[in-house]
């Protein structure tokens, strides 16, 4: 794990000196400018979170690493296509409205940084939604989750460890932002636990996060100052529109899986998961 953090700096680091050498300054070095090549670092070490948390789980617990995929280790792309279906034209519109209602502080793009910043978030944001996903609701949660003896408990304290954990790494201090965070967070949470899988996660956050990406450069964001700056006052009350979306969205999925239960291992159960959506 730490040399995997190490290569996590380096990577970083070698993109922002590359950076400060054309004469920009990211957040890493204490600036502001979002550049493309920032972006995409940032974007290609969160996705390296997908086998970093596979090892730290096969080393620390021997449990092999494709068993954060699902509950019959493999990546079900038949539910990560329906998931995709039925909730991505919601939850892009949800998102979208947000960028208008939020105005954000406009900075310069050059045709050549929006056209990176495009490329970059259309190639890296999935996978870097994805690498938070089996980090935070695929390794944390089994952790926090494997802290009580019991089933029902340790899913509260999986949930709720999970949720906490993915709010505060986000660093924000206004209430509206941090609501938004734990409810997404417990969502996600719930349902993996419910569909026995990180597949509909990912599909939510990876929808979230590039379209929030691609949102902010068509309306030419100052992303350095947006990212950074999450402090009190700085959340509105539209927040709470894509919170609620979250909670429609888990109740829908808990809803569909009422008949069978959260899905399980095929070592519990013999016959195949039904999370159909």
């Amino acid at each position: 794990a730490g040399w995997g953090r190490r290569l996590h700096q380096r990577h970083r680091q070698g993109a922002a000196v590359i950076d400060l050498q054309m004469g920009n300054t990211t957040p890493i070095l204490g600036g502001t400018d979002h550049t493309p090549l920032y972006h995409a670092s940032v974007m290609f070490a969160l996705a390296l979170l997908i086998p970093w948390s596979m090892v730290i789980q096969r080393w620390l617990y021997g449990v092999p690493g494709p068993s954060l995929h699902s509950v019959v280790s493999r990546f079900r792309f038949d539910v990560f296509g329906r998931a995709l279906l039925l909730f991505s034209p919601v939850w892009i519109v949800v998102n979208m409205l947000g960028a208008f209602f939020t105005p954000s502080e406009q900075g310069f793009w050059s045709h050549t940084d929006l056209i990176g910043i495009f490329i970059g978030t259309l190639l890296l944001t999935p996978l870097q939604a994805a690498g938070e996903e089996y980090g935070v609701r695929g390794l944390v949660f089994r952790v926090a989750g494997s802290w009580a003896r019991g089933s029902r408990a340790g899913l509260v304290i999986g949930v709720l460890v999970s949720s906490v954990v993915f709010t505060a790494i986000h660093g924000s201090t206004d209430p509206y932002i941090n609501v938004w965070y734990f409810v997404l967070a417990a969502g996600l949470a719930l349902i993996t636990w419910r569909s026995g899988g990180i597949e509909i996660a990912v599909v939510l956050h990876a929808v979230l996060n590039t379209v929030v990406f691609i949102g902010a450069a068509l309306l030419r964001v100052d992303l350095g100052t947006a990212l950074q700056d999450r402090s009190a006052g700085v959340g509105s009350p539209y927040q709470l529109v894509p919170t609620l979306t979250v909670v429609v969205i888990t109740a829908v999925v808990w809803w569909r899986t009422r008949r069978t239960g959260p899905a399980l291992t095929p070592a519990r159960i013999p016959l195949r998961p039904d999370v159909r959506l």
